[in-house]
């Protein structure tokens, strides 16, 4: 097969590979479309030490179902489907308690931390294991549902937070996570809901997205106007979808006392948080990581059209070109939101190289 493969650090190569040999539990998926993720874009050059080379990304995906694992039922060839982007075992204690995205041993698509080694889905081809499947909807594309992935991390931090329709929100941070935690805040019946964010383009599409409200980051009297619309309290959540100390502490700021801020965004392995404001204030701080069972929920917003994914399609180009798009998107263009990878028709052998 052909895949997109990271043979060193800031070297793409669209090359041969030798194609997946799929377990007894596990399908193997024609690939028809992936998302290049942030997490990929930052991978690339080494910084997040999770994509060691050589390594295929990728784990925004959907597919086609071309071979079957001996003890795998219920799924039948042709199925269209989509994946959970984190593979995690059925027996652990996480996974029993409804936390399988806590699991031990759990592991990503397309990442290869010291730990593991899991090839992703930027090639024809990528085995999967059958538990983590998720039928497409008549009505949603391979290109849309390449998009899932992102909107169910968004769900994801909605969902802990518990929050209710009437209370207040900032995000800070309106890429792609964050344009969708402003949607997913709209459904849920959240106002004020209010988009923090340095660029111009991004905060004109979060008021389309749902955005009551809209500031720059470096407006030095952002806090005192988020105030004025929150009776001189502060919001009620705070979701931050960065991941620097700039951004979390401007995400505290703009909390009321006993305020929530939910943690999204993971760039820096560190940052520096003001603890006796936490403490005096009774703020509470809650990760967020990945998702855990929202996939279904998202393609159901997908279908009923409550959610619409493609204005943050930039572009669909063949896999072939992805070496370009990847440098487009790391050297930051201007415009540029989502780029959906599709592979060509890859040869009718399957199992072989």
């Amino acid at each position: 097969m052909k895949a997109l493969v990271l043979d060193k650090y800031m070297e793409l190569n669209y090359r041969d590979f030798p194609n997946p040999v799929i377990e007894s539990k596990e399908v193997l998926i024609k690939v028809k479309a992936c998302g290049i993720c942030g997490s990929d874009v930052h991978g690339m050059d080494g910084s997040t030490g999770r994509r060691n080379p050589p390594i295929i990304m990728g784990h925004e995906a959907s597919g086609e179902i071309v071979e079957l694992g001996s003890e795998v039922i219920e799924w039948k060839l042709g199925d269209r489907v989509t994946f959970d982007s984190t593979i995690y075992p059925l027996n652990d204690w996480y996974t029993l308690n409804g936390r399988y995205n806590l699991s031990e041993n759990r592991k990503v698509f397309g990442v290869s931390p010291k730990e593991y080694k899991r090839n992703g889905a930027f090639a024809d081809y990528v085995s999967v294991p059958a538990h983590i499947l998720y039928k497409l909807p008549d009505n949603v594309s391979y290109e849309q549902a390449a998009m899932v992935e992102p909107v169910a991390v968004a769900a994801h931090a909605v969902n802990i937070s518990k929050i209710q329709p009437g209370k207040s929100a900032v995000v800070v941070g309106a890429g792609m996570v964050g344009m969708f935690v402003i949607k997913i805040l709209e459904i849920a019946g959240v106002y004020p809901i209010i988009a923090v964010d340095l660029d111009d383009t991004k905060l004109k599409l979060a008021g389309e997205f749902g955005a009551t409200h809209t500031f720059k980051s470096s407006d030095n009297n952002v806090v005192q106007k988020i105030k004025e619309l929150t009776k001189n309290r502060g919001v009620d959540f705070g979701f931050e979808v960065v991941g620097i100390s700039e951004t979390v502490n401007l995400c505290i700021d703009n909390l009321r006392k006993g305020g929530t801020a939910v943690l999204i965004g993971n760039i820096s392995p560190e940052i520096k948080v003001p603890l006796q404001k936490i403490v005096t204030t009774e703020i509470s701080l809650l990760g967020s990581c990945a998702i855990n069972g929202e996939y279904e929920m998202v393609l159901d917003l997908l279908a009923s059209g409550k959610i619409e994914v493609d204005k943050m399609i930039t572009a669909i180009a063949p896999l072939s070109e992805g070496a370009e798009w990847f440098k487009r998107l790391y050297n930051k263009e201007p415009g540029l939101n989502k780029v959906i990878l599709v592979p060509a028709s890859p040869s009718p052998s399957v199992g072989g190289e």
